[in-house]
């Protein structure tokens, strides 16, 4: 490949050790008793730290660069928002009056611990119950807006993620043609899901609402990570929920949607957009992992990123995602 990148100690999380940590952890009367354990995330750095004389917490340091601290202010806002409506969200702690603080160059947040296990969700119930606290999450998201934080649309999670890639050569030669065209009609097919749909209000949402970012306890589940909070429409909250065969998720969108319009009504004709955010979501994954390049961790958790083979994978992943967007929504509008 022709992209470049820095050598591992330029940048900035390479100096993020565990002393530093604890540090950081220090200056806001937080003491760490040694025990600290590194949880799995990339986009940000994320710790599970035991403190003396107290509970473990779990501090977050954001990624420099990425988001103002207005834009995180929204994110904590928003986090404290649901949890004062007895949405299980967990909220940053407030230390000092403020949930985000500084330490040399990181900005960083911390949160009480809050254990759980994946959700099962091949079990109806659980999804129902899951809708229900999605229904409740985006009745409050859509009262209103985000203003600090970009939206979900076909220009931040397609067209500049194509151009990125492109533009910084990422591409091997031989396959910059090929990803060129298939990205386009991908981003065409996009365009036509979105005039099926209509005008789709955005809302509030929690951005990237999968099983990993829900910890199911025997009292329901606990909402995590709302790191990549944006406006958007509705479903994309739902259709990460699903997986499977068609009919398999047809039945398992029921399920949910049994739940969440309890609290908050559903128009169907989003069910349009599932495939074309489903397609805006891979093309802003590879754009992710080449933006993130020149971070040591990545290179060492995605070393199959930016091989011949997986250029070739994505361009027949992209060329799969047109035809899925000509296909009827999961059931009929």
């Amino acid at each position: 490949m022709t992209n470049s990148s820095l050598p591992p100690a330029a940048h900035p999380f390479s100096t993020l050790g565990p002393d530093m940590v604890l540090d950081a952890l220090a200056a806001v009367g937080l003491y760490g008793d040694g025990r600290l354990l590194a949880l799995n995330s990339y986009e940000n750095r994320v710790y599970q730290v035991g403190i003396e004389d107290g509970k473990p917490v779990v501090v977050k340091f954001y990624r420099p660069g990425r988001w103002s601290d207005a834009a995180i202010g929204e994110e904590h806002a928003f986090i404290a928002e649901l949890h004062g409506a007895e949405i299980p969200a967990v909220p940053p702690m407030t230390i000092d009056g403020r949930t985000l603080h500084t330490f040399g160059q990181f900005r960083f947040a911390v949160f009480e611990r809050h254990g759980g296990r994946a959700p099962e969700l091949s079990d109806r119930n659980v999804l129902e119950w899951t809708g229900r606290f999605i229904g409740r999450i985006h009745a409050i998201g859509a009262t209103q807006p985000f203003r600090q934080r970009p939206p979900l649309d076909m220009t931040t999670f397609g067209t500049e993620s194509r151009d990125y890639l492109l533009q910084n050569a990422f591409l091997p030669a031989d396959l910059v043609d090929a990803y060129r065209s298939v990205a386009s009609q991908a981003l065409e097919g996009v365009r036509r899901s979105y005039e099926r749909a209509g005008q789709v209000p955005l809302i509030r949402l929690h951005g990237d609402c999968h099983g990993g970012n829900v910890l199911w306890t025997d009292a329901g589940p606990h909402f995590v990570d709302f790191d990549d909070a944006r406006m958007g429409p509705a479903v994309q909250d739902l259709w990460m929920m699903l997986s499977g065969e068609r009919s398999e998720m047809v039945g398992q969108l029921s399920d949910i949607l049994a739940g969440y319009e309890d609290f908050c009504d559903f128009d169907p004709r989003q069910l349009y957009l599932v495939e074309a955010l489903r397609t805006l979501r891979l093309m802003h994954y590879a754009a992710w992992l080449a933006r993130r390049w020149d971070d040591p961790a990545f290179p060492a958790a995605f070393p199959w990123f930016n091989t011949q083979r997986y250029w070739q994978d994505r361009i027949l992943e992209l060329r799969e995602q047109v035809a899925l967007m000509d296909e009827p929504p999961l059931w009929p509008v």
